[in-house]
């Protein structure tokens, strides 16, 4: 990966977590380290994950980051404030999960193994089953059965998401610098990820420098958006070559 003179001025890292911070699951020491030492050169990192809403509210005030996306670009919880910030909108919540849960009901009669997962009750905007036991082609079916009904699908190295038409990463990473970080350009955001469901923060038009790890290979067929680079470590250690290269451009 060379990429050094793109990132000579980069100021924000909107990164995916699960495969793309962690490592076999875990935050590891040298993360936490590389946050930190991007925090001191100013360089703000921003959480873009899949995870759920209740997963995802303690993060924003116990790391080193300016705020984390949850529910794949549906919801946002800025560092300073633990308010909720819907970024989707969903005139009544209630009747939005029993939609969401009849779309996964007519899922389920076409695949009847599936299985809500864990995390699933503590969500507001999407719909989660685990991806495990699912082959591509399943994959394919199910984001077309989705899409027949008017919803959207994606899916993560961890679970599938039914979620609203045009809800994704970009779309709400981009309302969420609209309006907390209307200075940064797109030329100072680096977007970081490993999963179809980050595809949309490998998208060239919307986010010029955009960096797979490097376990994003195993997806690269299904990824009509590619990353920009590739790093040579996977998972969280990837993460932590970017940072070292940004630290770097920044010496």
């Amino acid at each position: 990966m060379t990429i050094n003179n793109d990132l000579t001025n980069i100021r924000l890292i909107a990164t995916d977590m699960d495969g793309t911070l962690t490592t076999s699951g875990k935050f590891t020491s040298a993360l936490l380290q590389a946050l930190e030492d991007l925090a001191a050169v100013d360089v703000k990192v921003m959480i873009v994950t899949g995870r759920s809403s209740g997963w995802v509210s303690g993060l924003s005030s116990l790391m080193p980051v300016v705020g984390a996306i949850a529910e794949n670009g549906g919801l946002f919880y800025p560092a300073t404030n633990e308010k909720l910030v819907t970024l989707t909108p969903i005139p009544d919540f209630v009747a939005h999960r029993q939609h969401l849960a009849a779309a996964f009901g007519q899922l389920k009669a076409k695949f009847p193994e599936i299985q809500e997962s864990a995390d699933n009750r503590y969500r507001i905007t999407d719909w989660t089953f685990d991806v495990a036991g699912l082959s591509t082609d399943d994959l394919q079916t199910i984001g077309n059965l989705c899409h027949q009904i008017e919803w959207g699908f994606t899916y993560s190295n961890v679970q599938c998401h039914i979620k609203p038409l045009g809800q994704d990463k970009a779309m709400g990473l981009l309302t969420v610098l609209r309006k907390y970080f209307p200075e940064y350009t797109p030329q100072q955001v680096v977007t970081v990820g490993d999963s179809p469901n980050d595809e949309s923060l490998f998208d060239a038009s919307y986010f010029p420098i955009s960096v797979g790890v490097a376990n994003v290979s195993r997806y690269v067929n299904q990824l009509q958006h590619q990353p920009t680079y590739v790093t040579k470590g996977a998972e969280g250690e990837g993460f932590c070559e970017l940072a070292r290269m940004i630290l770097d451009a920044k010496r």
